[in-house]
């Protein structure tokens, strides 16, 4: 009597399901690999981009400024190296820039292109005559923490906080003399330089402070300002 055959069934029904199987866990595996290629592929394209964006490509060796442009970090330089190459051809000054050196020739000219709308004063550059409207405005943003009083300018209102701390930030490079207000500084400059800008229109002489200059004009006029009460 012949065994009865359900052992080749089940032998080809088991190699056909193991087939089934390795298909599918081949199938699963290639999925999982795909993925696994996208999620590689875009964390590194991911990656990429930041560090793009953050690079600016020229950094200062000295304070660690970074930079786009290569032009932006040899002017950035010139803080550090105190260069100034940009002389004004009507008195001693020198400049880092050109652009200070086009507004500063204004004194000599007395060309004030920016004028305010609203009262007729003009002004040299275009910032100055930005903060001047805040007057007409009554813009006031910056606050002494200190006081709480108010200013018009940041410039104004560090000036005013020095009142409180008794500081003197700026020091002349050649002496020892050190100032609260970086205007006061530039006309002590002067002693040591010979800068004299503002000349009289009338002789030709010429002053260190503008104020010096108006009091020089009163010679000029035929009126007298001060008179004798005696």
């Amino acid at each position: 009597m012949s065994d009865p055959e359900p052992c080749r069934i089940k032998r080809e029904e088991t190699e056909e399901l193991i087939d089934v199987l390795v298909k599918e866990e081949s199938e699963e595996l290639s999925e999982d690999e795909e993925k696994h290629h996208v999620k590689t592929h875009a964390k590194t394209e991911q990656v990429f981009s930041v560090e793009r964006t953050a690079v600016k490509g020229f950094t200062c060796t000295q304070c660690g400024k970074s930079f786009t442009y290569q032009s932006d970090l040899k002017l950035h330089m010139r803080i550090h190296t105190g260069e100034k190459p940009h002389k004004c051809s009507h008195c001693h000054k020198v400049f880092s820039h050109s652009g200070n050196l086009n507004a500063h020739k204004m004194i000599h000219t007395g060309e004030k292109p920016y004028t305010c709308a609203q009262c007729g004063k003009s002004f040299t550059r275009q910032s100055h005559l930005s903060q001047h409207q805040k007057i007409h405005t009554g813009v006031r943003e910056f606050v002494c923490f200190e006081c709480q009083k108010t200013f018009i300018s940041a410039g104004d209102l560090r000036r005013h906080q020095m009142t409180h701390t008794g500081e003197k930030m700026y020091a002349c490079s050649h002496c020892d003399k050190r100032f609260g207000q970086l205007q006061i500084l530039k006309i002590h400059a002067r002693i040591h330089t010979g800068e004299k800008p503002y000349t009289c229109t009338q002789c030709g002489k010429s002053f260190t402070q503008l104020s010096n200059l108006k009091r020089h004009l009163l010679l000029h006029t035929e009126g007298k300002t001060h008179d004798c009460d005696q």
